[in-house]
């Protein structure tokens, strides 16, 4: 089986590891034991948590055991890790609460069968520590002037750090060690923006324990333009399919921009690296081809197959897309044939038939279904030709909406762009 470092390696996961060549040839002749922390700061993950995960499952499919570990102890100090200003101390049951609906979360990437993956909560050991002993155990290990010029700390002194956040990076590093002693955990994997806290627990277990131990960073993705990954005008993606719909989800990967289609086919899907690099040869619909394999992968991976043909259903429906290319990304499981019109994911309300027949102006009709934030922006975008109405662009904001404009299927069909769509039926 092909070592999982060259897979990170090749699919752009690794931005800074430690001892390179001795983790490489760790990963290549031994079962490893790897973690990785998530905070329980909400009731979901977002899709700024996706590489983490998709490492997690690289290492799993492997042969390794990775570990995901709930942070129920360590949510209740917040990491300064990338924030400007402290995070919002939550309560013990929110932090509870929030861990558990994580655990089901992530339990969909993962098969935490016998011998296989282990999910952990880092409340058990954590909140049961005595201070003074951890002081004189784990806190005599590390250095404050050390401790400072960490990243994580440092661009925080100018706008004020909290000692309670000082204290994150010791628990962190805790972490690392309690999972080596208890199960073996070699690896520590995160974001680019824990390096500090992870080359603490490497130390760490370094001076307690006279062992090695190793840490991995992957990149914070951005888009081409620099945005922050999963955030769009309409908020953060999440991957709870309550918060984010699986056609919201889909919709979110189609749009992405044609000069990260191969880096996010390479980070967030399981496609052969052969077939994603023929994407830097591909154009025009063909690229855009490459985007619905893209949106169906990952719409896949975090909904299931069902959720993702339905998504890929309602929106071959609304952009009227053709199937899939034979030769293009055939170890894909996207629909490759015509398939039963389905608009069930796309955005439907209804309005009563009185309505309709009296009429309702384009610009508050637009706003009602979500395609604009407010009457005035509703308003702008008609006046640019930036709302459609069966396909055609709306040319008078105060346009009358009617019964008239249900199409064949009994429908009104309304979009923003090529990007958003909405439905209206007859009540």
């Amino acid at each position: 089986m092909k070592n999982v470092y060259d897979v990170f390696s090749e699919r752009g996961f690794v931005e800074q590891v430690t001892d390179e060549a001795e983790l490489r040839s760790l990963l290549q002749n031994e079962h490893v034991t790897c973690y990785i922390g998530f905070d329980p700061t909400a009731t979901s993950l977002h899709i700024g948590s996706l590489v983490p995960i998709m490492a997690l499952m690289h290492m799993q499919e492997c042969g390794h055991r990775p570990i995901i570990l709930i942070g129920g102890g360590t949510g209740l100090i917040g990491d300064p890790s990338g924030k400007s200003e402290m995070r919002q101390i939550l309560t013990r049951e929110n932090i509870d609460y929030n861990a558990s609906c994580l655990q089901r979360q992530l339990s969909r990437y993962m098969d935490f069968g016998k011998g296989k993956a282990i999910l952990l909560n880092n409340a058990e050991w954590l909140t049961g520590l005595k201070y003074i002993e951890f002081l004189r155990d784990i806190g005599r290990h590390f250095s404050v002037n050390k401790m400072l010029a960490a990243e994580s700390y440092r661009m925080r002194l100018e706008t004020g750090l909290n000692f309670i956040e000082f204290n994150y990076m010791l628990l962190q590093a805790y972490d690392f060690l309690y999972l080596f002693t208890n199960y073996g955990c070699v690896l520590q994997m995160g974001g680019n923006d824990q390096w500090g806290n992870m080359l603490a627990g490497s130390d760490l277990i370094r001076r307690v324990e006279g062992k090695n131990a190793f840490s991995i960073t992957f990149p914070l993705i951005t888009t081409s333009h620099g945005y922050k990954m999963g955030k769009t005008e309409k908020g953060t993606v999440w991957l709870d399919p309550e918060l984010t719909s699986p056609y919201e989800y889909y919709q979110f990967w189609i749009n992405t921009d044609d000069s990260d289609v191969e880096r996010f086919l390479s980070l967030f899907t399981f496609l052969p690296m052969n077939e994603i690099l023929e994407v830097r040869n591909l154009v025009d619909s063909r690229l855009n081809m490459a985007k619905a394999v893209l949106a169906f992968e990952a719409t896949k991976i975090t909904h299931g197959g069902e959720a993702a043909i339905a998504a890929w259903t309602a929106s071959a429906t609304a952009f009227n897309t053709k199937p899939i290319e034979g030769g293009l990304f055939p170890s894909s499981g996207i629909p490759r044939q015509d398939v039963a019109r389905d608009v069930s994911a796309i955005p439907t309300s209804e309005r009563s038939r009185s309505e309709l027949e009296k009429g309702i102006p384009a610009f508050k009709l637009a706003c009602e279904v979500g395609l604009a934030g407010s009457s005035g922006e509703a308003r702008r975008l008609i006046v640019q030709g930036g709302i459609y109405i069966n396909d055609r662009p709306i040319e008078k904001f105060d346009e009358m909406i009617t019964i008239n404009h249900l199409n064949e299927h009994g429908e009104i069909h309304l979009r923003k762009g090529k990007k958003k769509h909405a439905l209206i039926t007859v009540k």
